[in-house]
């Protein structure tokens, strides 16, 4: 199958297109700058928050899309009467629009195949929210809806659209919380650990993989249990 994975060069995203690769997938990574080692996926350099980029960038693939994946996130934490506009759009831009517009691009070619998959990398703080991330909430629980709605939409042309919302899983924009935070989260893991990349990988590749094609508009939650 040809997947797309936005934000494929690093974290999440580079295990998704490791996991999908090492099944025989070929696979397209969107992003602002390549992989630092060749994961024997294709680079295309993609503005995620430019729609003009995002339709430049799926010219570049040639035949049918069966998979994408939107992985392409950010982060501008700060308290909400502190937060700057330019720091809202910025979330947004790249969570949530990129997203959609990403979806937009595949489903051109996805309506005209027998199946194809729409994965959305969502958040539990996109179901429950969190203290100084409120445009990113705001953004993975944009996210949620958007998955929703397309499923409904896209269910009669058998595209099925899921989101997976991650709990707190261990990537470099984690590893720059202080360790008291990270000990804070661990007592509301039930699994007591945290999350790999590598747990998000196997789920995308169950989603995509035809033995869960009963499942459509479905956010699935990877997060060890967690208690909020």
């Amino acid at each position: 199958m040809n997947a797309v994975v936005t934000g494929g060069a690093r974290g999440i995203g580079r295990a998704i297109v490791e996991e999908l690769v090492s099944r025989g997938d070929t696979v397209f990574i969107f992003d602002c700058s390549p992989p630092e080692d060749n994961l024997g996926a294709s680079f295309i350099q993609v503005d995620i928050s430019s729609l003009e980029s995002i339709r430049e960038g799926f010219e570049k693939i040639n035949g049918p899309i069966d998979i994408l994946v939107n992985n392409a996130g950010i982060a501008r934490d700060m308290l909400a009467v502190r937060l700057r506009e330019a720091d809202w759009d910025a979330v947004l831009d790249v969570n949530l629009k990129g997203a959609f517009f990403c979806a937009q691009q595949a489903l051109k070619r996805m309506m005209k195949q027998k199946k194809s998959y729409i994965i959305n990398i969502s958040s539990v703080v996109g179901v429950v929210g969190n203290p100084g991330q409120i445009n990113y909430a705001a953004s993975k629980a944009g996210l949620i809806a958007v998955t929703k709605t397309l499923a409904k939409e896209y269910a009669a042309r058998n595209v099925l659209v899921n989101a997976i919302a991650p709990g707190f899983i261990q990537t470099s924009m984690t590893e720059k919380l202080s360790d008291k935070v990270k000990q804070e989260a661990l007592t509301h893991i039930p699994l007591n650990r945290f999350g790999t990349p590598q747990d998000v990988a196997k789920v995308v590749s169950f989603l995509t993989s035809g033995n869960a094609d009963y499942l459509t508009g479905q956010v699935l939650h990877v997060d060890g249990g967690m208690v909020v």
